[in-house]
């Protein structure tokens, strides 16, 4: 039974944690998993913007040229690499397998690569290309030039697509039904707001403490920390798959042939026809790309801001730190007490209209703000960084509160095979498409205006935004729709 009882506290109470109590041995294995790979991302976050941004010859001009040009084919590459080993190895392999490669990276550049950075780039054939193709193009020499931290870059970033969606949000799917996700997926959003709260801490407690002495020491620590991280979410699915899942009330596939390790067969062309063909994977794949344009067409004007007040690496890495922890913090809050109860009494509808309405118009306001100086008084740097610091928290809290349990919802009435390499294409390629779109225009923008500076091209960002947000809105609106469609039989039948 669910927790229950008359008392308002009671009521409360299971409000807060709406689980039977049988469910606690699914529910709290999968809550500390989320929390480790939440509170993974959120250190390679924090350390992969403070290195590639501050890197000499570099600048957040860097930012769209890796997304857009590097990350974007390797996230590419992934995914059908990910199609072709679903159809030779067992799914828990593959977890263990990914989880093992991105461990063992993070500890070969914190305690290999890095230590010798200034011998490994190549600083002296990157001044001499920086020479033939002006200052202007100087962007595309730093990729050249900081390529230790380009990888590192890119390898944060694929830890989102693929360990966050791919792995985790996959098996979550897999093994819980639409009711439990009404019930627990607010939980798992609000494990990861708890990793990112302590994220900051631990950041700034070793950035700090070895700032002065040996930087060095403070990225080893870090790593150790991943390590540690990724060891617990290992043993954590296997918990889950060879010990937990077996008692048949807490797993329960539609398909009794089906079993948690079984191979899919369906190739990636296969599931990108799919998608095509698949009216809701459509709509799903609109709301990804129009979240990942419209946050990342803002967010690296802010970066850009924010290297001119805080140049130094360790001091851009403690104020993003701090950053993440007040993103985690807002959210954990607004999940816990309000975003279940919103999701159950508002409905679906309501809680996806949300992000793109909250994310327009803090995003426009920022850029207004950016473009009109003069309204803030002589010095209006620190106050762009801080309502630019205030922008991204809302729009981090609107992408955990709302917009990934509703998004992860909407996959839950399709197919199997729409769950597995579907959900694949629409969240790692539709993700890369939306964050790889932002970053083509702002290079073309970049270009055309042939100043090398992400600043200059603000005025253009506006209007963007504007047409995405509105596709955004609509698209919502026919998905839901999708949905009470999908759900009506079930209806009927009960």
């Amino acid at each position: 039974m669910a927790l229950g009882g008359t008392s308002p506290q009671a009521r409360w109470l299971q409000r807060l944690w709406p689980i039977h109590g049988y469910e606690l041995k699914k529910i709290l294995p999968l809550l500390f998993m989320k929390f480790f790979i939440s509170f993974t991302y959120g250190v390679l976050t924090n350390m992969k913007d403070a290195f590639i941004v501050t890197a000499k010859g570099s600048g957040a001009e860097v930012i769209p040229i890796l997304k857009g040009w590097i990350v974007l084919p390797i996230a590419l590459g992934s995914v059908i690499l990910y199609s072709k080993l679903t159809n030779l190895f067992r799914r828990s392999v593959l977890f263990y397998g990914i989880i093992t490669f991105f461990v063992g990276f993070v500890l070969l550049f914190g305690f290999v690569l890095y230590p010798h950075i200034d011998s490994l780039s190549p600083h002296a054939s990157a001044d001499w290309l920086v020479e033939k193709v002006g200052q202007h193009n100087a962007h595309w020499i730093a990729i050249y030039r900081n390529w230790v931290q380009s990888i590192f870059f890119v390898t944060a970033e694929l830890w989102g697509q693929i360990v966050i969606f791919l792995l985790f949000w996959g098996f979550v799917n897999q093994i819980c039904n639409f009711n439990e996700a009404k019930r627990c997926y607010h939980l798992f959003i609000a494990g990861g707001d708890m990793a990112q709260i302590c994220t900051g801490p631990l950041v700034c407690y070793f950035t700090g403490k070895y700032l002065a002495t040996h930087f060095n020491l403070a990225l080893q620590s870090l790593c150790l920390c991943v390590l540690v991280f990724g060891l617990m979410i290992m043993a954590l699915h296997w918990l889950l798959t060879h010990v937990i899942l077996k008692d048949a009330r807490l797993y329960q596939p539609e398909n009794q042939q089906r079993t948690l390790d079984q191979k899919t067969k369906l190739s990636l062309l296969d599931s990108l026809k799919f998608i095509v063909r698949s009216p809701s994977l459509r709509l799903i794949a609109v709301m990804v790309v129009a979240y990942g344009l419209t946050v990342n067409l803002v967010e690296v004007t802010w970066k850009a801001n924010l290297k001119l007040a805080f140049p130094d690496t360790g001091a851009y890495q403690s104020f993003m730190a701090n950053v993440t922890s007040s993103v985690g913090l807002c959210s954990f809050c607004i999940t816990i007490f309000f975003g279940s109860m919103i999701i159950r009494k508002l409905g679906w509808h309501f809680c996806a209209q949300l992000p793109p309405i909250v994310i327009g118009l803090t995003s426009l306001v920022f850029l207004t703000l950016f473009l009109n100086q003069g309204w803030l008084g002589a010095a209006p740097l620190l106050p762009i960084v801080l309502f630019g610091a205030f922008q991204n928290v809302s729009n981090k809290v609107m992408k955990y509160a709302f917009f990934d349990p509703t998004k992860e919802m909407s996959y839950i009435p399709l197919d199997q095979e729409s769950k597995v390499k579907g959900k694949a294409a629409v969240d790692v390629i539709g993700s890369r498409l939306g964050k790889s779109g932002a970053a083509w225009i702002q290079i073309f923008l970049i270009q055309l205006a042939g100043t090398g500076s992400v600043l200059s091209i603000t005025h253009f960002l506006i209007p963007l935004i504007a047409f995405t947000i509105l596709f955004w809105i609509l698209s919502v609106r026919a998905l839901n729709k999708q949905l009470i469609a999908s759900q009506r039989p079930l209806q009927e039948a009960t």
